[in-house]
Order: structure tokens, then C-alpha cells, then sequence
């Protein structure tokens, strides 16, 4: 039988992590990121990032404690929770936008982005291309209807992607090398819609997020300990079926 060696996670040096959009999955990803962060012995920080803002009709599939900027009042839910742990959180209420990415998306970082447009995929997948270190995981899933291939799916598809670059050199695929829909986004980013663009942007299934943050926890989880197989993971929870759409084929430079 193959020896299973056990999962030791270690955050850098910096120990931050960047959360990036904080809706159906991200609102997920973060409350449990933080339980996993201040578990661990050494300090560390979460920085929340989201330029929108809970509404009533954001309640079917998110968590939340009251209205506000998303950022912000899930700050404000974990910042009791773990007073006199290692972990700090902070919040930025912002979209990301090209005036604002620098600032936000840092080298060396640990990005974990969880939009539900390709517009933004493609302008983080972009700028952490430009740096010589840093790890981006991003996870979604294609809601109700018609995916950017053209394949109707019932909203229980979705995907996580990992883009690691390091010394300057890409270690695993850009979200956009496999994906055309990313490299060529044809919607926009979430501060130039309109607000009837909103209200009839895809709807998103509650289960379908809750497997996509998972597969973002796992994948950070796997990343820190070392132990991490593929650079994309594919997911079907109406096939019952997750699988390694992207192996990782060479070693880290």
C-alpha cells in the first residue's frame, strides 16, 4: 500500500491571503479561510475585497448578518470570533479595476478570487502574470443556462483554477491558457454594469457554490502542504463527479 504522507500546511512568510469578491462562494471561502488561518501557529492575515454590498435578494444562496458592503460586514461578523488569535482581517470596499489592482493584488500574495464574471478573471489573471511570484486560485461555477461554449448547463458545473508563477516563471497554466472565455472575456466587470445588467445576470445555485469554495479551501490547503496534483479541478455535483481537469506535469523552477 502507497505511503500517504499527512497534510502539514505552511503560509508563507508574509502570511496574507487576498479574498477577492465575497458573494455566493467567496462569503463562503472567507468564513471558513479564517477558521483555517488562525488555527495555525504562526501569524497571519485575511484581506477581504468586494466593492458590492449584501441585498435582501442575495439571501437564497448567501450568509449574511445585515446589509452593507460585503467586505465590510463579514469583516465586522469574524473580527469577535478570533480577538486574541494570530489572524488579522481586514476590508477593502472596492471593486478590482485597473485603477485599483495594484494596490490591492501584491507579488508574493495568495489570491484567491471568486468573481462570477471573465472580465475580471482576465484583468487579475493578467496582472499576476506581470509578477515574479505570486499564486492565484479562482473558482466559480456557469449558474443556470448557456455557458460561454454554448452547452446549456443546469448550474451544477463548475470548476478551480490555480496559476502559480515563480522566479518569474509560470509553474502551472494562466486561467486563460485553456480557457478562451477568459482569455476573450465577452461580459463586463461587476462596476460597469448597469442595474438591469444586474438583475438579469445568471442566477447561481447554492450547492454549486458551496462545492466550488470547498474546492478552493482543498486547493489552498493542498498548495500549502506541498501536496498539490493539479493545476484545474472540474466538478459536476449533478454527475456526483470531481476530477483533475489539469495535472501538474513539472516541478516547481
Amino acid at each position: 500500500m502507497k505511503n500517504i504522507k499527512p497534510l502539514k500546511p505552511k503560509l508563507p512568510k508574509h502570511g496574507c491571503i487576498t479574498i477577492v469578491g465575497l458573494g455566493g462562494v467567496g462569503s463562503i471561502v472567507a468564513r471558513y479561510a479564517s477558521v483555517f488561518l488562525a488555527s495555525l501557529p504562526d501569524n497571519s492575515s485575511l484581506l477581504l475585497v468586494d466593492g458590492d454590498k449584501f441585498e435582501p435578494s442575495n439571501a437564497s444562496r448567501m450568509l449574511f448578518g445585515r446589509h452593507g458592503n460585503k467586505a465590510r460586514v463579514i469583516r465586522n461578523e469574524l473580527l469577535p470570533r478570533f480577538r486574541g488569535s494570530r489572524l488579522g482581517i481586514a476590508a477593502v470596499a472596492k471593486y478590482v479595476t485597473k485603477e485599483t489592482i495594484s494596490g490591492i493584488i501584491w507579488p508574493e500574495n495568495i489570491i484567491i478570487l471568486c468573481v462570477d464574471n471573465h472580465a475580471t478573471r482576465k484583468l487579475v489573471n493578467d496582472h499576476c502574470a506581470k509578477l515574479k511570484n505570486i499564486v492565484l486560485i479562482s473558482g466559480g461555477n456557469d449558474g443556470v443556462g448557456k455557458d460561454s461554449s454554448g452547452t446549456v448547463r443546469q448550474g451544477t458545473y463548475g470548476n478551480v483554477q490555480i496559476y502559480i508563477r515563480k522566479n518569474g516563471k509560470d509553474v502551472t497554466p494562466s486561467l486563460s491558457a485553456y480557457h478562451p472565455e477568459i482569455a476573450n472575456p465577452k461580459d463586463k466587470m461587476p462596476g460597469e454594469l448597469n442595474c438591469v445588467e444586474l438583475v438579469v445576470s445568471k442566477p447561481q445555485i447554492l450547492f454549486s457554490n458551496l462545492a466550488v469554495a470547498s474546492g478552493i479551501l482543498n486547493t489552498l490547503l493542498l498548495y500549502l502542504s506541498g501536496q498539490l496534483p493539479y493545476s484545474e479541478l472540474g466538478f459536476d455535483i449533478a454527475q456526483g463527479k470531481a476530477w483533475p481537469a489539469v495535472p501538474i506535469t513539472r516541478k516547481d523552477p
